[in-house]
């Protein structure tokens, strides 16, 4: 399938790539086994067992006049230990590769199919100013959106930290989350190949 560049002229792709079926279950499915993935599951508390002291029982269970009380870490205690309390835990979900790529296919062919994807033959600054990438990105009309290059390019990535609503990825780092996170994605021509070539 052919693909329209911004610029001027067009680029072959593979259809097995770019040209899938949306799969909304799919990619909710990858979507939210990464955003789980990143959780860090770190929350911990102590229960009655945990918490130090109240080995002795505090008084005679008859004759005081008091409630019993077996010790003093009781969770109605203050002190005590929590009734249920939160431990770490691991959120991970599994995904196999084979529905990660297909959720990754099928994000890729519904931002084409909806305009969203512009591709340029490439993204270059001559120095690291954001005057200069915000007049690129105004060029091509582009207010929120992600910035997909080949590799990580040291110049834009400095020009676009101080832009709101722009994001800098590189194809190694590429996931679900930020694929759909913006509204247009902007992409070169060698990152489309090197994304073509992971994906057939």
């Amino acid at each position: 399938m052919k693909l329209k560049l911004q610029d001027k002229g067009s680029v072959e792709v593979a259809e097995a790539a770019f040209g899938a079926k949306y799969n909304e279950a799919l990619i909710h499915q990858v979507v939210t086994a990464y955003l789980a993935g990143s959780r860090a599951g770190t929350k911990a508390q102590k229960n009655r067992a945990a918490v130090r002291g109240g080995g002795a029982k505090p008084w005679n269970q008859k004759g005081t006049g008091r409630a019993r009380a077996g010790t003093i870490r009781s969770p109605i205690w203050v002190g005590g230990g929590r009734t249920f309390a939160a431990q770490p835990r691991n959120f991970d979900q599994k995904v196999n590769k084979k529905m990660y790529r297909a959720a990754i296919r099928s994000v890729l062919s519904e931002l084409i199919r909806q305009d969203r994807m512009v591709i340029v033959n490439e993204l270059t600054l001559e120095a690291p100013k954001t005057k200069l990438l915000a007049a690129k990105l105004k060029e091509y009309d582009l207010d929120n959106v992600l910035i997909l290059n080949e590799a990580f390019d040291e110049k834009v990535f400095l020009a676009a930290r101080n832009l709101s609503n722009v994001g800098i990825c590189d194809v190694a780092s590429m996931d679900p989350v930020v694929l759909i996170r913006f509204d247009k994605v902007l992409v070169t021509v060698p990152a489309l190949k090197l994304i073509e070539e992971r994906l057939s």
